[in-house]
């Protein structure tokens, strides 16, 4: 048995920000356990949002990731009535997109750099108890880890996650393209309705690639995911592909959401990220949520062994989740229905006046 003062499950963007945050808090034997082993590969569109490239900065390893990131300055946004926009939010509002096989990488480097323990290879099958609290994890090879507390950072599939109520998902299928001509440095968003409330995008990866995906939702599982694509492939994309060489074939996940941030903690326990459905319900953006609510998470630990009462650290991280993504995600109520409906045509029909458009920008790169 290894015992530890926190333990981690998943070394995504969000288990990796809670370990790299409690490094640099001070905090010290920090266990961090992933099935895979890094640099590995995740399939993902992989935009880092103004807000993800900030938490990159204040967790310190942006200038490891600056480097294989393809920025990102503007936006080319189809309707579902086929009408068509190119905004630009310029340089103060530039995103990024970084293959989640680098992004994660330099997130795990930075946190062992500062004293955390990885431990590839261990897939957690239950938390330990002691009574009603959550004292570590025991993996499927019956491997323990004894700790004081316990981070559920192990995404969309979790089964250690405090919130009981029946999911919501999003079903997403991509591929990958070389030689796809696109806009230099501008994402796209398509919003048809052969998704909606959903969308489709191209994000490029570097000057001669690209990923194209789309997500939608199918709560009874009745479309065929492939099917559903390779119309939206054929109807947005079939002209530019043409001369495309695909790499590799289409991959498909899904994508956990809530509209209400639910319960993110228990005794000795507290879920981020994706766990913890904080991806947004209108972009299905996860990675900036995710290491945001891991750095909150690992600041609440922090506070709790170093004395503050664990039940006040614990709702003061749940406040902090709230308040950072709370209003953001029930306005995605208002951004799908637009979508859904014609008032995003209408949007775009007058989006040539330049403080329409300004605002058109502005809006997108917040969320």
């Amino acid at each position: 048995m290894r015992r530890a003062a926190v333990a981690i499950v998943g070394a995504g963007p969000a288990g990796t920000a809670a370990a790299l945050r409690l490094g640099q808090l001070g905090v010290r034997d920090v266990v961090l356990v992933d099935r895979a082993d890094f640099p590995r590969d995740k399939t993902c569109g992989s935009g880092v949002s103004p807000r993800g490239i900030r938490t990159l900065r204040e967790l310190g390893a942006w200038d490891a990731i600056e480097p294989h990131a393809y920025r990102v300055t503007g936006l080319r946004l189809v309707t579902p009535g086929d009408r068509e926009v190119v905004v630009s939010g310029g340089e103060a509002a530039a995103a990024v997109v970084c293959l989640r096989r680098t992004l994660d990488h330099a997130l795990l480097e930075r946190a062992r750099a500062l004293g955390v323990d990885f431990r590839p290879g261990v897939t957690v099958q239950a938390l330990r108890t002691e009574g009603e609290r959550v004292a570590g994890v025991v993996g499927r090879d019956g491997r323990e880890i004894a700790a004081r507390f316990t981070l559920v950072a192990d995404g969309a599939h979790s089964r250690l996650a405090v919130d009981t109520r029946p999911p919501r998902t999003l079903q997403a299928i991509m591929g990958w393209w070389e030689g796809a001509p696109f806009r230099g440095h501008h994402v796209e968003m398509v919003f048809d309705r052969l998704v909606t409330p959903g969308y489709g995008w191209l994000f490029p990866e570097s000057a001669t690639r690209v990923n194209i995906g789309i997500c939608y939702e199918d709560p009874a599982h009745a479309r065929n995911g492939r099917h559903v694509f390779e119309a939206f492939l054929d109807k947005h994309y079939a002209r530019r592909l043409r001369g495309a060489t695909q790499v590799g074939g289409f991959k498909g996940h899904p994508i956990a959401y809530t509209f209400r941030i639910g319960r993110l903690s228990a005794p000795g326990r507290l879920v981020v990220g994706e766990a913890g459905r904080m991806v947004h319900p209108a972009t299905a953006e996860g990675i900036s949520q995710g290491m945001r609510s891991g750095i909150f998470a690992a600041e609440a630990v922090a506070a709790a062994l170093g004395g503050l009462d664990e039940r006040a650290a614990r709702a003061g991280y749940e406040a902090r989740c709230r308040r950072a993504f709370g209003a953001s995600f029930a306005a995605a109520r208002l951004w799908r229905a637009a979508v859904s409906s014609s008032a995003l045509d209408r949007v775009v029909a007058a989006v040539q006046r330049p403080a329409v458009k300004t605002a058109l920008a502005r809006l997108m790169a917040a969320m």
